[in-house]
């Protein structure tokens, strides 16, 4: 057998990995990508032909003699690019577009699995925005807004007051703001839990898994704002335990196969299933017809198996031979975004750092968005880079791949600071304080107090959930606090402050609320309210704002320190500096 020659078609940090590995395989002559982009160039020949041009892939195809052509996005897959190959003779990996519509229609995905009794969200589907409205009412909040096609990972809109679920609507089915992907909408339960992504390679009968992970869609640090294509990912995922990986292959992905081939849409290629876990059972979020993306990239960094060998055996429908190797260690993906990422962002801007960082042992700076000029990587998309780390542990991948960060540099950079750290709590037994709020507004308040933990070496957790806007997530909070490992609860809101005594009344926790100054009263409204609980329901209250927030907190640290003598030592450290800083006061007064 020969070398093969193989194409890779996109443009993204998920194509730059499928090339990067294959590039390594002894079996491959030659790996082209179309239109791939400057990055892709260092481990590829890039083709100026886009993804979109089926016509232009299947004839370079054919005119370069290349033996498996390998497709990275979802859209030439529902638009039939593989259709469109097989007719032409040529060898190609990934599903048909009868196939691709497991993501291309949220509508079909969310039937398939309710007639083949596959766990998922309740849903209803609507054309029509009033309709909808109407229907997310009786749904009961919080709920998921999806736009029915492919909305390049955007199409998904969480809504914790009918305000959001009205602006949703308006967005998919009135303004069109997603085009043709938005002719209906599904109004979808909102899961709770924890997300992981499981994907695998089936030839439609064998379902081979591959390593899982866990992206982070949200576009800032706590998974707080607006969705992305995908802010960062790590493999394995802690979340997916030797249990809920059964129960994932048995009850999820080998029935949606199964179901698949019963519909006549045969699957052939790899198979992502998003998924929410909890209470040790996964449901179905969502269905993608591709690798993920970040999430290739830490999946591929640790594949010691041929990428070569998988992709052939799953085209010759002959996977039940194969098992996939893969390194015992972690791999963490942080995304460099350009600012103002997901919406409006400039683009051109000169990248510094990258040969120190890909320089690192262990690193990889994967392309997504980057174009050459004057000799110059510069800036070309949204997402920009993929920097990618392995690790002998979580820790130290994250370390690695935060390290690697900190040598690259644009004008306008983003990227989020908190990409790893569930699987890093969930090591560590998970986070001790659990800090929540009764709005996005109150955060630059309760940071403070996560500032301070962090200073004792206390792990934390930040959420949003108000106490009118979203109950259910606030009791759902408060009840499960306790059996994720959180031995103190931080409440801050304003105004009314409800926010924690409702907590306090659903865990046996403690609880210490921080009034909020978010009123004419300057806080003094939630400080009454926060202390007027009623018997039976306790909440300990400190001062207004950010200095009860850092309170708060040393509290918090107190009363862990009833049993953790290293805290007790780090509290007289610290009751110490604080007197010292007094003392040089008065020394220079």
């Amino acid at each position: 057998m020969g070398k093969k020659r193989i194409l890779v078609v996109g443009s993204g940090g998920r194509e730059h990995a499928l090339a990067w590995k294959l590039a390594q395989s002894p079996r491959v002559e030659g790996v082209w990508c179309a239109p791939g982009n400057a990055g892709i160039a260092e481990d590829a020949t890039c083709v100026d032909i886009k993804a979109s041009d089926i016509d232009g892939l299947a004839a370079f195809a054919k005119e370069n003699s290349i033996d498996i052509t390998i497709i990275g996005p979802e859209d030439p897959l529902a638009h039939g690019i593989v259709d469109r190959f097989k007719e032409e003779g040529l060898t190609v990996f990934g599903p048909t577009s009868k196939a691709a519509a497991i993501e291309a229609s949220k509508v079909f995905t969310k039937e398939l699995l309710e007639s083949a009794s596959i766990p998922s969200g309740k849903f209803r589907v609507y054309d029509n925005a009033q309709e909808a409205l109407d229907g997310a009412q009786e749904f009961g909040l919080p709920v998921a807004v999806k736009a029915d096609g492919l909305a390049a990972g955007k199409g998904v809109i969480l809504c914790h007051d009918l305000d959001q679920v009205k602006e949703a609507i308006e967005l998919i089915l009135v303004k069109k703001a997603f085009g043709s992907a938005g002719k209906r909408l599904i109004i979808e339960e909102f899961l709770t839990g924890e997300e992981a992504s499981f994907m695998a390679v089936t030839d439609g009968v064998t379902v081979l898994p591959l390593a899982s992970s866990q992206d982070h869609k949200a576009a800032f640090d706590g998974d707080t704002g607006p969705n992305t294509g995908g802010m960062g990912a790590y493999s394995p995922a802690p979340v997916v335990t030797p249990e809920i990986h059964r129960q994932v292959m048995e009850g999820i992905m080998k029935p949606t196969v199964k179901a698949m081939e019963e519909a006549g849409r045969p699957y052939s290629g790899v198979l992502y299933g998003g998924l929410m876990i909890k209470g040790g059972e996964a449901k179905v979020l969502e269905f993608n017809c591709r690798f993920g993306d970040p999430e290739a990239q830490p999946i591929l960094m640790r594949m010691k198996t041929d990428l070569l060998d998988v992709v052939e055996a799953c085209i010759e429908e002959r996977l039940d031979g194969l098992e996939i190797q893969w390194d015992p260690r972690a791999a963490v993906c942080v995304v460099l975004a350009s600012g103002g990422y997901p919406g409006g962002y400039e683009t051109g801007k000169v990248i510094k750092g990258l040969e120190e960082a890909g320089a690192m042992d262990g690193v990889k700076v994967f392309h997504a968005g980057t174009a050459l000029r004057n000799g110059s990587f510069v800036t070309a998309g949204g997402r920009v880079l993929g920097v990618t780390a392995l690790g002998d542990t979580i820790e130290e991948a994250i370390s690695r791949a935060y390290q690697a960060v900190e040598k690259i540099s644009w004008e306008g950079m983003h990227f989020r600071t908190d990409i790893g750290k569930k699987a890093l709590e969930r090591e560590t037994g998970g986070p001790k304080v659990g800090i929540v709020m009764g709005s996005n507004s109150d955060r630059p308040i309760m940071e403070e107090a996560q500032k301070m933990l962090e200073r004792f070496g206390v792990s934390s957790r930040l959420l949003v959930a108000s106490a009118h806007r979203s109950p259910a997530l606030s009791q759902e909070f408060a009840s499960t606090a306790r059996q994720k490992g959180m031995k103190v609860i931080i409440a801050g809101a304003g105004m009314a402050a409800h926010l924690a005594g409702v907590i306090a009344s659903h865990t046996t926790l403690p609880v210490i609320g921080v009034p909020i100054d978010s009123s004419p009263l300057n806080g003094l409204d939630s400080l009454l309210s926060t202390v007027q609980m009623p018997p039976g329901v306790p909440v300990a209250t400190v001062s207004i704002g950010k200095a009860g927030a850092r309170n708060a907190a040393v509290l918090a640290v107190q009363i862990l320190a009833l049993e953790d003598e290293g805290l007790a030592g780090r509290l007289e450290e610290f009751k110490r500096e604080e007197a010292k800083k007094i003392e040089l006061l008065n020394s220079g007064s």
